[in-house]
């Protein structure tokens, strides 16, 4: 051989670089893996077959990167890193395929989001400390309940009881039961045409 072959044969190939170094695949792979976070496309998925694509199996393990804390922080939908998970197992994958099952991972995401910020002050909201207070003597009275308006009164009748307070004082609003235009009064007051 002679040396110019030589160095034709052991030139360095010309490798791809992106115009835009990576960027736009960033983007594309990050929008692709936030609609994993929609149960629906994940159905519109399963239904028109791509999960039985070995090519798009091996692309979903591929995304599994997006887990990595250097990328996760890019994330703006975690649901789809959960689904992105869940994708990994077949079983999955065929489920979602029944509308009933789209539906049902749907509801139980709503309700995630629904009770998510409840259950996280539950854990995260310090509790406050018990006062602690000199326990009072065994022979002490209980402080005295202040009279109210709820109270029933009486005081007339010789031997009766104690005033009762009633247990729903706060929230019941004074006047009579029903309203004037509630049906279950029995009075009808609409105004009605004459005949004549």
């Amino acid at each position: 051989m002679t040396p110019q072959i030589i160095k034709a044969h052991f030139r360095p190939k010309k490798v791809y670089k992106d115009p835009d170094d990576g960027r736009q695949r960033f983007l594309l792979e990050l929008e692709f893996v936030q609609c994993l976070a929609n149960p629906t496309y994940i159905h519109y998925l399963a239904q028109n077959r791509y999960f039985e694509d070995e090519a798009f199996i091996g692309y979903l393990k591929y995304l599994q990167y997006w887990q990595r804390p250097e990328y996760i922080k890019y994330i703006m939908y975690p649901h789809c890193i959960y689904f992105l998970e869940l994708l990994q197992n077949a079983s999955f994958r065929n489920a979602m395929a029944h509308p009933a099952n789209k539906e049902l991972t749907h509801r139980q995401q709503f309700y995630y989001w629904k009770n998510y910020r409840n259950n996280r002050l539950k854990h995260m909201l310090p509790r406050p400390l018990p006062e602690t207070t000199a326990a009072p003597p065994s022979n002490a009275l209980p402080p005295p309940i202040p009279p109210s308006t709820s109270t029933i009164t009486a005081a007339s009748a010789p031997g009766s009881a104690p005033p009762v307070h009633s247990p729903m004082q706060y929230g019941v609003p004074s006047g009579p039961p029903l309203a004037k235009n509630d049906p279950r009064s029995g009075i009808d007051r609409r105004k009605r045409k004459k005949d004549g």
